[in-house]
Parts: structure tokens; sequence; C-alpha cells
């Protein structure tokens, strides 16, 4: 019998192949991996080549990112919400931008923000004072709505009118959503761009009042010491996803580089890198 997140992880391969997300050029260079290298190139061609990726040209770049968050949300959206078992709750998954209506002041941890950027448009002084280090703007949230007392006290009574007066999870105490998780989406990670993930992990842990979100990072980058150089190290980032990671495995060892083949290693056993299939069962902690 086939388990749920396994038929996901190849729906979601799938869907990488369809979207045009991970494609092969004419030269062979497949769209996650760096032109300039060639154990970049090896190294993706591997992975390309167990999730049989077809020949196509590559799709511009933001469109590639955009994709990538879409299909990551589609992934979280097939898994995660079926783990009641685990984690119950009502819970949302959706990207975030610029026409969204959602931001992550729309969650009770952050709900101030919101507060502080009309003082700051309001206040040049106080605009440059505290600089923009409170603006967050994750690529994916997931997040849980508040519960009536009815379902709390569902099975005895738990709370009435005279406690809990403040918590975040009753409906009745009138607060937002609560934001479990931010999650990063990076197809590849050959720019500095892809250190803005710290950045807003930092942002996230500092600005917020309350319960911190599970924050973590996914990407298709198939160099080890890149993904590295964002996986390593520890009190930001929860931990960094690989869309393909038993295939990178694979591909990296085939390579025979032993640097790179150290480094994945460091990076697995150390808890720092795993596959996109582990991202749900993690969010039920």
């Amino acid at each position: 019998m086939q388990a749920l997140i396994a038929e996901a992880r190849k729906r979601y391969h799938v869907g990488l192949l369809s979207n045009g997300v991970l494609t092969v050029d004419a030269k062979g260079i497949p769209s996650n991996a760096d032109s300039s290298s060639k154990l970049s190139i090896k190294i993706a061609q591997g992975i390309a080549r167990k999730l049989m990726a077809n020949i196509n040209e590559k799709t511009v770049g933001q469109t590639v990112g955009a994709k990538f968050e879409q299909l990551n949300v589609e992934f979280l959206e097939a898994t995660f919400p079926k783990l009641q078992n685990l984690r119950p709750g009502k819970w949302h998954i959706t990207k975030l931008g610029n026409r969204n209506s959602i931001k992550t002041s729309s969650f009770a941890q952050y709900e101030h923000l919101d507060y502080l950027s009309q003082l700051t448009k309001e206040d040049a002084r106080l605009a440059a004072s505290m600089g923009n280090d409170y603006m967050l703007a994750p690529d994916v949230v997931v997040y849980r709505e508040t519960e009536p007392d009815e379902i709390i006290n569902e099975q005895q009574t738990i709370v009435n009118d005279s406690v809990g007066k403040l918590s975040d999870i009753r409906t009745v105490c009138g607060g937002l959503p609560i934001l479990h998780a931010s999650i990063s989406a990076k197809w590849t990670m050959r720019s500095d761009r892809a250190q803005n993930s710290r950045t807003e992990a930092l942002g996230l842990i500092r600005n917020r009042k309350g319960h911190l979100p599970h924050i973590v990072v996914v990407t298709g980058e198939p160099m080890p010491s890149r993904i590295a150089s964002l996986a390593l190290g520890t009190g930001d980032i929860d931990c960094v996803y690989h869309f393909a990671l038993y295939e990178l495995v694979e591909a990296v060892n085939d390579t025979n580089a032993e640097d790179s083949i150290e480094m994945l290693k460091i990076l697995i056993t150390g808890k720092r890198l795993k596959d996109i299939s582990d991202l749900p069962l993690d969010l039920t902690v």
C-alpha cells in the first residue's frame, strides 16, 4: 500500500516537471544547475535523470520562483492537514505577496507590526532610527485558526469566562490566527538573495510576541557547499529541506567528489538538511 506522503512527493515532482520548474535545456543543463560549474551541472543532471526531466528551454527565473512556491503550497496542502491525529486544528497554507490581503501582521504574534508600519510612515525620524528590520514577507505560511470554546471543552470543561482570557487560541478572546510556520522557497542558491531567508528568520525571531513559528527553507539547489551556506549553524533556521534529497544523495555519490559527498553527509547527519517528505511530519511538532 502506497503511503500518502510518498504519493504526494511523486505528484510534487511531476508538478515541477510539467510546470517548467525543473527542465533540461538543449545543452543538457538542468534549470537548477549553475551553468558555470561542471560539478553543479553533473549533480543536477543526475537528479534530473532520476526524475526524468524533459528537454526544454529554461523558464524565466522569477516565474520559476513563483511556480516553485505554489508547488510547495500544493504539496503541504496534500499532506499536512491529513495529520490531524498528530496535530489537530483548522489549518491554512498560502503564499504571501503584494496582492495577498494576508500579511505577516495578520497573525497573532506579529499584529503589532502593522501599527509600527503606520507610525514610521508618519514619523520620518522614527523610520530612520528603526530601519525596516521588522518588515517581514515569508514566501509561504502555515497558520491555524483560533478555536471556539465548544471545541476546547469538547471532552470536558477546560475553560470558562473566568480564566484564559488572554489566550491566543480562544476565538472568544478576539485574537488573530496563529502563525505556525514560515517557509522560504529558494529554487537555487546562486546569489546573495538566498541569504534573505536568514534575514527573514532573524526578523521573525526578534519581532515576535509569543510563540515562535517553524522557520524553514525549501530548495532545489544541487551543490552541497551552497546548501551548507544556509543550512549550517543553528539559532535562526530550523532546517533546510531539499526537493529531492534521496536523488541528490545518489547524484552526489555518482560524482565521486569527496568534498561534496562529505559535506552532504555532514548536513544530513547533523539534521540540517532533510527531504521535502519530512517537512509535513516535522510541522506536527
